[in-house]
């Protein structure tokens, strides 16, 4: 059985929860964000190929047990087999049109108390928030299916950069208002909720260790170690989060919990060997072994 977050607080000796959509509304919106000078810094780079992509990280509340849906990504894309939050590569033109109905109020996406404090960060941190809940809302439309008006806007989170894409992600959190049906697209697999209270349990990390060819230099063979969360199905299928997703969370659950991950490099090995294609997804990523 799942236990709630009251049950967790009480366990673990975290902020009362009381109402956690609107803990995390209070606590994300008075977050220090750094959009302005990233997507600054975008913007100037860009003939380098630098790239911005909204990301939304979904809440989904069972009564007093949450949950965060995320995405599977198909063997169509790149990082195969990966969980990630739903979203995208920023469209200019399309995006910045969707943010005027968000930043003006007219949509019941970003309202209350979350648009209250999305504006008292001042004119230009507010529309970019918009700009990449907009990208963020119209990504996830495209991958699952989820219509924009079912989704509560909660609040940004700062950015996370990836190195090898040269690529920078605008994270904002959101709530599935009422349940719906996935529909994936090709890009994605299948739809995976992870209670929440599994990231408060030293038991569900793990250290994955991964052994994939450098792409310059001698292309010798690298083994490094990452931290993880293992997530279990129902049928027992292991289901791994790590890479920029995990660390979007887990910056997540140290602002709204004041949360710090456990030792995770005492948890469960788990071996992957990454494909050269792997950053391309062009063929098809072999199954990852978890040890039982």
């Amino acid at each position: 059985m799942v236990p709630s977050m009251k049950t967790l607080a009480r366990q673990y000796s975290l902020h009362p929860v009381q109402d956690l959509p609107s803990q995390i509304t209070e606590s994300l919106g008075v977050t220090p964000i750094d959009y302005p000078e990233r997507y600054a810094a975008i913007r100037a780079g860009r003939k380098e190929g630098a790239q911005a992509a909204g990301v939304l990280l979904l809440l989904r509340m069972e009564g007093d047990i949450p949950y965060l849906q995320l995405i599977k990504r198909s063997t169509a894309v790149a990082q195969p087999g990966d969980l990630s939050c739903p979203g995208g590569m920023l469209h200019g033109t399309v995006d910045a049109a969707f943010r005027h109905f968000l930043c003006s109020g007219s949509m019941p996406v970003i309202q209350g108390r979350a648009r209250k404090l999305s504006r008292l960060r001042g004119s230009l941190e507010h529309r970019l928030i918009c700009l990449f809940m907009a990208n963020a809302l119209r990504e996830t439309w495209e991958e699952v299916g989820l219509n924009p008006l079912r989704i509560r806007f909660l609040g940004p989170l700062p950015t996370y950069s990836l190195i090898l894409f040269r690529r920078t992600i605008f994270p904002v959190m959101g709530m599935v208002s009422a349940p719906w049906a996935f529909r994936p697209n090709r890009e994605v697999a299948r739809v995976i909720e992870i209670p929440l209270a599994s990231f408060f349990m030293e038991e569900c990390y793990g250290r994955y260790v991964v052994t994939y060819t450098e792409v310059s230099g001698s292309k010798e063979e690298v083994c490094q170690d990452f931290p993880c969360l293992i997530h279990r199905e129902a049928d027992g299928t292991a289901e791994i989060l790590w890479g920029a997703t995990f660390y979007i969370i887990m910056r997540m659950l140290k602002i709204v919990f004041d949360f710090d991950m456990p030792d995770w490099q005492k948890g469960q090995p788990i071996e992957r060997s990454l494909r050269a294609d792997y950053l391309t997804g062009k063929r098809v990523a072999g199954r990852i072994p978890v040890a039982d």
